[in-house]
């Protein structure tokens, strides 16, 4: 496999033989206001440009998109993905909301949903807590298998929670990606991951490497790349958690 980080929870996955795009968030730096009751309500989202042109990162076999917030698919999105292209949605009414935006061929991820000979399985999370999470709705992570690749498990936007811990018991991954940066409103708990619930997904699979996405992207993100590798070096985890740069890929 190869998984190259884009921006946000925007990623290009080479899995079995399929250019799997996740979660595309494509518009140009400052496009969009900030997020409503956030910190930082000063600076524009994305706060950073794109690693390569849009036209290129749309250019995959499918499309998985997690859940409908602004941050994993928005109208530059809409608008440049290819209509005929097959798109996965985490529900019924996600992947209506789509068709109605155009999409010509979007199913919803099943038990077992299938892309040649890549199995792709739904899981579930929970993007913060209290009346926050709620208000946040349904989310979805993603596991990606095949016979000559390891397993591949996409938490999606989800604290560290017994969703998370279910899924690692489960499918016993080999590399997950989480998304980081701990992003928050002015009230209330973060809604993504924090240093201690990365630190708490390696203890529960310290076999696997464990990749940070969602990092130094949207304005309510407050934990920096810096801030997270000095973390990861003080718990002699540099070896098996990874926050790669915007561009950067990884081969397994």
């Amino acid at each position: 496999m190869n998984i190259t980080q884009i921006r946000n929870a925007t990623l290009r996955v080479q899995f079995g033989g399929v250019e799997f795009l996740i979660d595309p968030f494509l518009a140009a730096k400052g496009a969009y206001p900030s997020f409503p009751n956030t910190p930082n309500a000063d600076k524009h989202n994305p706060l950073v440009e794109l690693p390569v042109a849009a036209e290129e990162v749309v250019r995959a076999d499918v499309t998985i998109v997690t859940h409908l917030h602004l941050d994993h698919y928005d109208d530059v999105a809409k608008r440049l993905l290819p209509k005929q292209m097959r798109l996965l949605a985490q529900s019924e009414q996600d992947a209506a909301s789509m068709r109605a935006d155009g999409f010509e061929q979007v199913d919803v991820i099943g038990d077992s949903t299938y892309v040649g000979d890549v199995r792709i399985q739904r899981t579930s999370g929970q993007h913060g807590t209290g009346e926050i999470g709620q208000r946040m709705g349904k989310v979805s992570g993603i596991v990606l298998t095949h016979p000559r690749e390891r397993t591949l498990y996409i938490a999606g936007d989800t604290i560290w929670c017994t969703d998370v811990e279910a899924a690692i018991e489960q499918y016993q991954p080999k590399v997950i990606v989480v998304n980081g940066g701990a992003a928050q409103f002015l009230q209330g708990d973060p809604i993504l991951m924090g240093k201690d619930d990365i630190y708490r997904t390696h203890q529960e699979a310290p076999d696997a490497l464990v990749i940070v996405s969602h990092m130094e992207a949207v304005n309510h993100c407050l934990l920096t790349r810096t801030e997270l590798r000095n973390f990861l070096q003080e718990k002699g985890l540099t070896s098996s958690i990874y926050v790669p740069e915007d561009g950067e890929s990884l081969s397994f």
